[in-house]
């Protein structure tokens, strides 16, 4: 393990501070998240892009949501191979285990992993189509919805298409999962679509009555 390095100064100095302000004013609350383990109503699949932080968005305090976090959001379908899959075993044990009541998926503008996803289709990305690009192989589960947004002739607006389609297309990978869909069969489970505009502020949702993303 020689290759592991201490920390950066500057995280070990907030963490510190962390330690002394928010830890130290809600010690008693930390103490019974370890006894009692969490129990989050919902869970969030936000993108990695450090831009999008849904606690930060919520206002939420510790144990109050399960998030899991990837390139572009996306959930892929169901696929018990035996092989590792991150995301479907988060969505595995966030439905099985901690029983939560909201899965909701969110997108934002600017996505990187999107833009990739959209020049790969193009032909302007031949490297995300090897093989051994791990960004080129989770983005084909966006790939089959290119053909809905590539005659958009606006870049942004094609763009802002494709990145809302990631949502749609993580919602419908989510009902192939069986036990997500018993949940939501039996109505114990909710799933959600949001989109969000890093710059103006925005958050948008998905009216399935309307197939179209409204404004909150």
């Amino acid at each position: 393990m020689d290759h592991a390095k201490p920390l950066p100064s500057y995280l070990v100095q907030r963490y510190h501070g962390w330690k002394a302000t928010a830890y130290a004013e809600n010690r008693a609350w930390y103490k019974r998240l370890a006894d009692e383990g969490q129990r989050p109503r919902a869970m969030f699949i936000s993108c990695c892009d450090s831009r999008v932080n849904m606690s930060a968005m919520f206002g939420a305090e510790p144990g109050e949501f399960f998030i899991h976090r990837n390139i572009a959001n996306l959930v892929p379908p169901y696929e018990p191979d035996g092989q590792q899959h991150g995301t479907s075993a988060a969505v595995e044990y966030a439905v099985t285990a901690l029983k939560v009541a909201h899965i909701i998926i969110v997108g934002h503008s600017k996505c990187g992993g999107v833009k990739g996803c959209h020049d790969m289709c193009a032909g302007h990305a031949p490297e995300l189509e090897e093989k051994s690009s791990f960004v080129g192989r989770w983005m084909d589960i966006l790939r089959p919805r290119y053909d809905r947004v590539k005659d958009i002739e606006n870049d942004d607006d094609r763009f802002r298409a494709l990145e809302k389609e990631a949502v749609l297309v993580s919602l419908d990978n989510l009902m192939t999962f069986p036990f997500v869909k018993d949940a939501v069969d039996a109505g114990n489970l909710s799933l959600h679509g949001m989109w969000k505009d890093i710059g103006g502020g925005e958050m948008e949702q998905f009216q399935p009555e309307e197939g179209a993303f409204r404004p909150i």
